[in-house]
């Protein structure tokens, strides 16, 4: 049985490159992890095989991502951590501007584009400060959902002409302060969901002697696609059904209070896949929007609302996560859809507006995580044979293997190719039976510990020559128990984050992220894994994964080399990923870097402000455990034993004082101080069998 350490350990990435993998490129690397598919022109893969960041889209300047994560870790940042490349936000948010002005312009629409950001995508005040100065010279506003999120908002309206639309569900209390701010002269929209919202706005405007302006939500019948089709449509959770509009559009013309409605909003959800959905709800809403406007109704302001999508993967993927369209379809299907509309019916063209908060925020954060160790199975040595004291089932599974090892390697199609599977088939079943009957023997105490160890060992390596002998065939489908069999085999890569904190979408809505090795990418990744981060829970893995491969259960990931760390990147997490995170295991929020590029500083970047990661002690205090109390009782614990004559009193002082060391520490692992993770794999023989 060999015995090899497999451990990244927590020590600067600065080391003399390896030779280029003369069998694989850079190029192949960016294939295998769809790097163009989701990049958007922001990352590439660089000549040293590192990921390159390119932040400024007129510009020269390639950020080196292995140096930045050195350089945090030099000024004592702990990893995991999220490196926010702050230029990339503004980036996107100029984007976005002038992909609408590019449509206004080419389609001669007589009216402007007034993008707002919905700060549910990233509450972050540096987040939200970062897009509101990109979009200041296009009249960006804001979006909210919530009190608290009005509280955050309401103060960043500098300028009176930028808009505020808020959505949700409002009390008495929220609906005063919009009014409020309506009354200080500012662009603050209130979009009833519910018709009784209405009713609560006009009341409270005669109450406050105020003539309010609202907007309001329409019910389409066209539905949106893909993960959150249910947002719209007769499913949708908020707006107003269409006898509702009518029946507000009546009792406005009874008040005298018709120029109160100046908004239309329609939302589809939050990723659309399909333009051309898209496309038939502008035709819904701007034929509203018309018919509204011919019944004196002064809407201002159409909202198409969010869904703009942003490509995890490539546009062939069936995932519900592919995008089919590009920024500038998008801008079109929109300007031109209400252009057509509003000139069949001679009417105003409208000010148009969208909510496109994740289009603008995902591509700028990248979650950096360090891999703290990997899992393989255990095999058996090559040059193993049982002796004559070893069990009957241990020899019986010796010589599936060894007539495994002895099939010769060749290539086979057609019939032939069927024939091989068969027999790998009938080899795999003699494995798995052999394999039951030494756990029915060693559950009724028939079969020694170490014999039994044995008999997983060959099994295992049993089902590695299998899949070796698989990879030598053309297969149109695998077989139900080889996929099964692959799964089983893949190696577990521990990965110091938590799956819940850092990237809930995945676990909760299956959302894919791109994931791929920020360096070494010359090389030729040669293990099969799966990702499980630090948590005591099954679902705590990433189970599916942006890759070129058809299997997409597993990542393709190089072999870890002792006392050198291994970097994962986490791209894509700039949108919802740093706000809904779950505390599952007390796993707290994980540091951040803000990189800004420049040309004159060294690497052609500088770090203008690192925030820590949640200690201990902030976590505690979020589920109502407090330093004093904790201390009193583990004081107490010691001090009954002191008293006991368990320990002395120094001991017990020393215990102390570890414990309450702990407060100030990262709840994630110190991977410096990290035990060695041990494999049973014989590396040099097996790196490379795994098909």
């Amino acid at each position: 049985m060999s015995t090899v350490v497999e451990k990244a350990a927590g020590k600067p990435v600065s080391k003399a490159a390896p030779s280029p993998d003369i069998d694989w490129s850079t190029a192949e690397a960016a294939e295998l992890y769809r790097v163009d598919a989701w990049s958007d022109g922001f990352f590439r893969i660089n000549e040293a095989g590192h990921v390159a960041v390119t932040p400024l889209p007129d510009s020269e300047i390639e950020i080196d991502l292995p140096r930045v994560v050195e350089d945090i870790r030099a000024r004592n940042v702990s990893l995991p951590a999220l490196i926010r490349f702050q230029d990339i936000l503004q980036a996107r948010v100029r984007r976005l501007n002038e992909a609408f002005r590019e449509a206004i312009a080419d389609a001669g629409y007589r009216n402007r584009y007034r993008g707002v950001y919905p700060i549910k995508v990233n509450q972050l005040h540096e987040v939200v400060e970062e897009v509101l100065e990109a979009g200041r010279p296009y009249g960006m506003g804001l979006e909210c959902g919530s009190k608290a999120e009005l509280v955050a908002a309401l103060p960043h309206l500098e300028d009176d002409d930028a808009l505020l639309v808020c959505n949700g569900v409002k009390d008495v209390m929220m609906l005063r302060s919009i009014l409020a701010a309506q009354r200080l002269g500012k662009q603050v929209i209130p979009v009833v969901e519910k018709f009784s919202e209405f009713e609560e706005i006009m009341r409270l405007g005669a109450e406050m002697q105020l003539e309010p302006r609202f907007g309001a939500r329409i019910r389409l019948a066209t539905e949106g696609s893909g993960r959150w089709e249910a947002s719209g449509g007769d499913r949708s959770k908020f707006g107003l059904s269409l006898p509702e509009l009518v029946t507000l559009i009546e009792r406005l013309e009874n008040k005298g209070s018709l120029n109160a409605f100046v908004l239309l909003h329609f939302h589809l959800g939050s990723q659309i896949a399909d333009i051309q959905i898209l496309k038939s709800a502008v035709k819904e809403i701007a034929q509203c929007y018309a018919q509204l406007l011919k019944r004196n109704v002064p809407i201002r302001y159409l909202d198409v609302g969010g869904g703009l999508g942003v490509s995890h993967d490539a546009p062939d993927s069936p995932s519900d996560y592919a995008v089919h369209y590009s920024l500038q379809e998008y801008a079109n299907a929109v300007v031109f859809g209400v252009r057509e509309v509003c000139e069949e019916q001679d009417v105003e063209q409208p000010v148009l507006i969208s909510e496109s908060g994740r289009a603008m925020t995902a591509h700028h954060s990248v979650l950096v995580v360090e891999v703290l160790g990997a899992y393989p199975k255990d095999f058996i040595d090559d040059d193993f044979k049982p002796g004559k004291e070893d069990h009957v089932t241990v020899h019986r599974l010796f010589d599936v293997w060894n007539r495994l090892k002895r099939t010769k390697k060749t290539r086979r199609t057609g019939n032939r190719a069927v024939r091989a599977v068969d027999e790998l088939l009938e080899a795999y079943h003699d494995a798995i039976e052999l394999r039951r009957d030494a756990s029915a023997r060693f559950g009724m105490g028939y079969l020694p510990l170490e014999q039994k160890a044995l008999t997983e060992q060959l099994f295992w390596s049993a089902s590695m020559e299998i899949l070796t002998r698989l990879s030598d065939h053309d297969l149109d489908v695998m077989p139900p128990e080889f996929q099964v069999l692959e799964e089983q085999l893949a190696e577990h890569y521990l990965c110091d984050f938590s799956v819940f904190q850092s990237i809930i979408d995945h676990w909760a809505i299956g959302q894919s992220f791109p994931i791929l090795p920020i360096d070494r990418l010359d090389e030729r990744p040669t293990r099969r894994a799966v990702l499980v981060d630090l948590t005591c829970d099954s679902d705590g893995k990433v189970s599916h994964y942006v890759s070129s491969n058809p299997d997409k259960r597993f990542i393709e990931l190089h072999r870890l080399r002792n006392g050198e760390p291994y970097y994962l990147g986490f791209f894509m997490m700039g949108a919802y990923q740093d706000i809904m995170g779950d505390a599952h295991n007390l796993f707290g929020r994980v540091a951040e870097a803000h990189v800004y590029a420049d040309a004159e500083e060294p690497g052609g970047y500088y770090i203008e402000k690192i925030l820590p990661a949640m200690t201990i002690e902030e976590m505690l205090a979020s589920v109502q455990y407090f330093p004093n109390d904790l201390q009193r009782r583990m004081n107490q614990i010691i001090r009954q034993k002191v008293e006991a004559g368990v320990i002395r009193p120094r001991v017990g002082t020393e215990l102390l004082e570890q414990y309450m060391r702990h407060f100030s520490q990262s709840t994630y692992v110190d991977a410096q101080g990290t035990p060695a993770t041990t494999t049973r794999l014989n590396a040099a023989k097996k790196e490379d069998a795994a098909p």
